[in-house]
């Protein structure tokens, strides 16, 4: 049979099966595609001084990146290249993407400080997105080991949404973005258990008062995003710091007696 023939998926003599895992899927795919355009706009936008665009972008990808592994498994089209795929994206979109719009926006006038602040949570990522795809499948998947790649990035670029937004120069916000880039960075790789909320199950019925709730959230978002946005990632990297502690203060305490 002709090579092109065997190109085509033609050639009897492979298997059915091996021909078709040939293939990808597309649905999801686009999706991961989607977020990662985010993160490359967001770099592209930083780089010609439109930091709420790149802001912007990010959080986007965000919500393309949440909703690609959703719609894998409601359509039953999860694959070992889709998972490859999506930790790439990440990487970009929320590892190299919130690096370089903070670089951008205030590190880059800190000299060999700034980029290495930035450096450090751009590794952090790497690191924090290896880890997890060693860990799929043994991990509780309740908890997060250290802080998810996506909220690291809502808290750096959510920063720079709020300081330009309130047009509060980069110039007084050099020293603070080094500890929010680098704080970033370092809670992405450490040993701190965040909740996933992946055990949330939307389809059972929840109390009036929860949707209020979201319907609530959803308005002040809508109203002050930046500051919103920025608010709930904050909180949501402190709350497992706080619990760190708390279980360390809990466990010296029950020595002690």
């Amino acid at each position: 049979m002709s090579e092109d023939k065997k190109i085509a998926g033609l050639d009897p003599d492979i298997p059915l099966k091996k021909k078709r895992l040939r293939g990808i899927y597309l649905l999801p795919n686009l999706f991961t595609t989607g977020a990662l355009f985010g993160g490359f706009f967001a770099v592209i936008a930083s780089m010609n001084g439109n930091f709420e665009a790149a802001a912007t972008a990010v959080f986007i990808a965000m919500i393309l990146d949440g909703l690609d592994g959703r719609v894998a498994r409601m359509t039953n089209t999860q694959s070992d290249f889709g998972a490859e795929y999506d930790s790439l994206s990440d990487m970009v979109s929320f590892g190299i993407a919130p690096a370089l719009v903070m670089y951008t926006w205030a590190l880059s006038n800190l000299g060999k400080i700034g980029w290495i602040a930035a450096f450090i949570y751009c590794v952090a990522a790497a690191l924090r997105l290896a880890r997890f795809n060693t860990q799929t499948g043994i991990a509780d998947k309740r908890y997060f080991t250290g802080l998810a790649s996506p909220a690291a990035a809502g808290v750096v670029v959510g920063f720079v949404w709020i300081c330009v937004d309130n047009e509060i120069s980069a110039s007084l916000m050099q020293w603070p973005a080094v500890i929010i880039t680098v704080g970033s960075g370092l809670l992405m790789v450490s040993n701190i258990l965040y909740r996933s909320f992946k055990d949330l199950d939307l389809k059972n019925k929840v109390p009036f008062v929860a949707l209020l709730i979201m319907v609530l959230v959803f308005v002040s978002i809508i109203s002050q995003p930046p500051l919103v946005l920025f608010g709930i990632f904050v909180l949501y990297a402190l709350s497992g710091l706080a619990t760190f502690v708390l279980r360390l203060f809990f466990k010296k305490k029950v020595k002690n007696t």
